[in-house]
């Protein structure tokens, strides 16, 4: 019980592995917030609630982020260089499905859910395997910072809300395609999972 409540034991490659992978997520995420090419813009159907899930989802980060740390591992431990795979494999997912996430939908791209004129509906890339690739990275990414800090009471109170946002922006995401795409994306929701190849 006391590992749950209190920080666990971590050490600094696991530390460091972390801070290398979120300067790398900022890197791609303003990559490719500026490359994204705008155009159709003006007749975009936008959700008002998607920004409440993106809220959610940084609050759940902020809880996993948050208290002390025991960076008492030996940096050349086995344990302690185990905790630097597992984050260097979780960030790298994480940043992987980003990247390939948001090159495959181009212009469609956007931090809150939307539609455009000129909207496609993405079954290439990540899309073919799951429908919402960028949330499963991030959930990794949540994964990750919980094995760096040893946060695992906050990732405890930072998973709920975490999923609650991602759930109120996967409601609103899906409600717009249905919307713009009918029953072309009812066909593509039905062979294709939200988050986990043919799992989940």
């Amino acid at each position: 019980m006391i590992a749950i409540v209190a920080p666990a034991p971590i050490g600094v490659p696991a530390l460091a592995a972390l801070l290398i992978g979120l300067a790398g997520f900022v890197a791609a995420l303003l990559y490719v917030r500026f490359r994204r090419y705008r155009r159709g813009e003006a007749g975009a159907q936008v959700s008002s609630r998607s920004g409440h899930g993106i809220w959610l989802q940084g609050a759940g980060f902020f809880l996993v982020a948050s208290g002390p740390l025991r960076p008492t591992l030996q940096a050349a431990s086995a344990a302690s260089v185990g905790q630097a795979v597992v984050v260097a494999v979780l960030v790298g997912a994480c940043i992987g499905l980003f990247l390939s996430a948001a090159t495959a939908m181009g212009s469609n791209w956007s931090f809150a859910a939307r539609t455009r004129q000129d909207h496609d509906l993405v079954t290439w890339g990540p899309f073919a395997t799951i429908r919402h690739p960028i949330y499963t990275g991030l959930f990794a990414m949540l994964l990750a910072m919980a094995t760096a800090f040893g946060h695992w009471r906050g990732l405890i109170l930072g998973l709920p809300l975490f999923a609650w946002g991602t759930w109120i922006r996967v409601v609103e995401e899906e409600a717009l395609l249905h919307a713009r795409f009918g029953r072309q994306y009812e066909a593509y929701a039905a062979r294709v999972k939200r988050f986990l190849p043919r799992l989940f």
